[in-house]
């Protein structure tokens, strides 16, 4: 089971990025996926969330309106198309796996629900 994401770079505030989180080893179907960060300094904390249906999602708010969460199955690809960036979303960007026992039609947002995590992005919003 892997994960891997890719798509970071370095925006001026106001554009846009979409990251992507290609997985291998386990389809999308039977798993949620849940896009986190970590500035420097800080904790890692939730951006967003897919259910293993992909019907149910979850934004933190400081993204909400922002960013959006979507999947091609065929590709057995998680998108986060973000907008509007702000230097505030200046992080290491991570996907990671999660889901077993949960609703096919809800996600989590905490941190400890997921297990495994890929590689990280990272994403530099300048002012």
């Amino acid at each position: 089971v892997q994960l891997q994401a890719s798509g970071g770079g370095v925006v001026q505030a106001g554009g846009s990025l979409r990251l992507s989180c290609a997985v291998s080893g386990f389809t999308l179907n039977y798993y949620a996926i849940g896009w986190f960060r970590q500035a420097p300094g800080k904790e890692p904390e939730g951006v967003s969330c897919i259910s293993s249906r992909g019907d149910g999602t979850w934004y933190a708010d400081s993204v909400k309106g922002r960013f959006a969460i979507s999947r091609n199955i065929a590709k057995n690809t998680v998108y986060l198309q973000m907008n509007g960036l702000k230097p505030e979303d200046t992080a290491l960007y991570y996907c990671a796996a999660g889901g077993s026992g949960w609703s096919v039609h809800s996600c989590r947002r905490s941190v400890t629900d997921y297990s495994p995590w890929g590689q990280g992005t990272q994403v530099t919003v300048s002012s």
